[in-house]
C-alpha cells in the first residue's frame, strides 16, 4: 500500500485504535505485534514502530510493550485495550429505523492506493488519502458522544455497504442517496476506468444480491464495495439530531456527510437511489 515505513506504521496503527472508537470507547494501552526480516534493515522496523507510537500517544493511550517474531515480510499491527462504561457500549447492529447514516471520511481508499501504484492518480489526491488513513476517528467520535447515537461501526475492509448491511442486521434495511456519498478526489474517474480491487470484488460477490442499485454507476457502485483501510465512522443517530451532528463534526479538517436512513424492511437490505 505504501512504501514509506514511518507511515505504514502510522496507517497501520491508526486503523487498529479504530475498533475502540467505533465501539464508543476510550483507549487505555497498546501492545505492538511485529513480524520482520532477519536479514532486512533494522532502520525500517525502527520507523514503523516509531509511527505506531506516535499514534497511540495521539490517542492517549500507553505503548506497554509487544511481541515479535521473524518473517518472510514485514507485519506490524497493534492489540488495543480501551475503556468505556458498560450501559454505554456502542453495538455495530443496533440502529433503528428513522435514523440517519452519517459517514465521517471520504470513500475509495483502496481504489485511490491502486491508482497511485500505477501513477494514474495525482499526488496531491494521494496525500489525500494518506492523510485521512492516518487520522484517528477520535476526533469524530468526541463528536459523536454528545447524541443519542444507536449504532457505530469503522469502515474497513468489508467496505461501506458491507458494514452498513452488517448494521442493519437483517432486521431493516436502507436508503443510500448517491449524491450525498463523500469520495475521494479522482476515486470515481479510476473507478470508471476499472482501477479496481479484488477485494472490491470480493465484496461486490457476497453483497450483491442484498443491494438493489436504481442509478446506472458502475464507478459509484465499485466505490461503496470498495475495502477502506484505516476508514471513517459510519453513525446511526436519530434523525432529529443529524444536521446538528453533523454540522460540529465537519468543523473537523475531514469532512462527514449524511449519506441515508434506516427504513422498514424490504427485499433488500440496501436500496441505492
Amino acid at each position: 500500500m505504501i512504501n514509506d515505513p514511518y507511515l505504514y506504521g502510522q496507517i497501520a496503527a491508526t486503523n487498529a485504535l479504530s475498533d475502540v472508537y467505533a465501539m464508543g470507547g476510550e483507549v487505555i494501552s497498546a501492545l505492538n505485534i511485529v513480524a520482520f526480516p532477519e536479514k532486512m534493515d533494522m532502520e525500517i522496523l525502527h520507523q514503523i514502530l516509531k509511527g505506531g507510537a506516535e499514534k497511540v500517544h495521539e490517542a492517549g493511550g500507553v505503548l506497554a510493550g509487544g511481541h515479535s517474531i521473524h518473517d518472510a515480510t514485514p507485519k506490524y499491527g497493534l492489540s488495543v485495550t480501551g475503556v468505556i462504561h458498560p450501559d454505554k457500549i456502542l453495538m455495530n447492529n443496533n440502529c433503528k429505523v428513522g435514523d440517519a447514516l452519517i459517514v465521517t471520511k471520504p470513500l475509495g481508499v483502496s481504489i485511490i492506493n491502486s491508482a497511485h501504484m500505477i501513477k494514474e492518480c495525482s499526488e496531491e489526491t494521494f496525500a489525500q488519502c494518506v492523510k485521512q488513513m492516518t487520522t484517528l476517528n477520535k476526533y469524530s467520535a468526541e463528536v459523536m458522544k454528545d447524541y443519542p447515537v444507536n449504532s457505530c461501526t469503522d469502515i474497513t475492509g468489508f467496505g461501506f455497504l458491507g458494514h452498513l448491511v452488517e448494521m442493519l442486521d437483517k432486521k431493516y434495511s436502507a436508503e443510500v442517496y448517491a449524491e450525498s456519498v463523500p469520495m475521494l478526489p479522482e476515486a470515481h474517474r479510476c473507478a470508471s476506468e476499472f482501477i479496481i480491487t479484488a477485494g472490491g470484488q470480493l465484496n461486490r460477490n457476497y453483497l450483491q444480491d442484498k443491494v438493489e442499485f436504481r442509478v446506472e454507476d458502475f464507478a459509484l457502485e465499485e466505490i461503496l464495495y470498495d475495502p477502506q483501510t484505516s476508514g471513517g465512522l459510519l453513525i446511526s443517530v436519530p434523525w432529529e439530531y443529524a444536521e446538528e451532528m453533523l454540522t460540529k463534526l465537519n468543523k473537523l479538517e475531514i469532512k462527514s456527510a449524511i449519506v441515508g436512513k434506516v427504513i422498514e424492511r424490504e427485499e433488500k437490505d440496501v436500496i441505492v437511489k
